[in-house]
């Protein structure tokens, strides 16, 4: 495996491989590597010649200064697990190298960053959009892997493709989980025993949506789920909400008749640890 720092190298040596014929995956990270990382590499070594991650926990996308400092680090760890998992090329540029000067530029989503995580989180999908604008840039890949876990950011990404013309596929991957249902996070390692134990039920909860979708109100299903957690004195509901997949846009009873895939997007806090997970309701 190649690690790069400076992307101007890394740039001239992905251009020359496309040049070459060979297609390149992508996979961006902000490290601290999981298996639902590793699975995303490996989808990418299945389906191109060449595998690239990144590793750069970005400041752009942190509306919480105490957040980004306890955002775990562990480069020669991760190093180690990307070269076990295939990866090609590492790409771990400095804060320097992506910001070389103060990002200005403010994206338009219209309101697919203001619901969800875009209203407790100001600003956060903004930052999203500048680090994988400039990612695209450098990596110039054929294909980039996100998972499903962070659904919104999945719809950003995708109008932000669209938006700025990025010839790159995006590819949807299924959120990986633990035996008890708990998706994968960089953040689980900052969990407490007790709150590891119960954050478990944030999973519980989705299926519980999941197998009331078809016999209550949208409005009854909030309830008992923001009821089922908050229940739990380790958890408090940030947000519970019922969207539309395409649009994130407040469901209605009617999609489950009409074609609209339907999606349960949540929010909570194991004690100061802020998890977040989805799952299609009438799929």
């Amino acid at each position: 495996m190649i690690t790069f720092k400076k992307k101007k190298v890394l740039h001239e040596w992905t251009t020359d491989k496309k040049l070459s014929g060979q297609t390149i995956g992508f996979v961006p990270t902000m490290g601290a590597l999981h298996t639902g990382h590793l699975a995303l590499v490996e989808r990418a070594n299945k389906e191109n010649d060449i595998v690239v991650c990144s590793i750069f926990v970005n400041p752009a996308q942190f509306n919480n200064q105490a957040d980004l400092e306890k955002y775990p680090r562990n480069l020669t760890d991760d190093l180690q697990q990307l070269q076990e998992a295939g990866c090609d090329v590492a790409f771990t540029p400095d804060e320097q190298e992506i910001y070389p000067e103060k990002e200005q530029k403010v994206y338009d989503f219209g309101h697919l960053d203001k619901v969800m995580e875009g209203k407790y989180r100001p600003g956060h999908f903004n930052g999203v959009a500048l680090v994988v604008d400039k990612l695209f840039r450098i990596v110039a890949p054929h294909r980039a892997y996100f998972g499903e876990k962070d659904f919104q950011q999945l719809q950003i990404i995708k109008a932000l493709v669209r938006k700025e013309g990025h010839d790159v596929q995006i590819i949807d991957c299924p959120t990986v989980r633990e035996p008890d249902g708990l998706a994968l996070s960089s953040r689980n390692a900052r969990l407490t025993e007790a709150g590891r134990r119960e954050a478990a039920k944030i999973y519980q909860a989705l299926l519980m949506a999941r197998e009331s979708w078809s016999d209550k109100s949208i409005d009854q299903i909030k309830q008992q789920v923001m009821a089922y957690i908050n229940a739990s004195p380790e958890l408090k509901t940030e947000y519970f909400e019922i969207v539309q997949a395409d649009t994130l846009l407040p469901a209605k009873e009617a999609d489950t008749h009409n074609g609209n895939s339907v999606v349960a997007c949540i929010a909570v806090y194991a004690g100061d640890v802020r998890l977040i997970d989805n799952m299609v309701l009438n799929s």
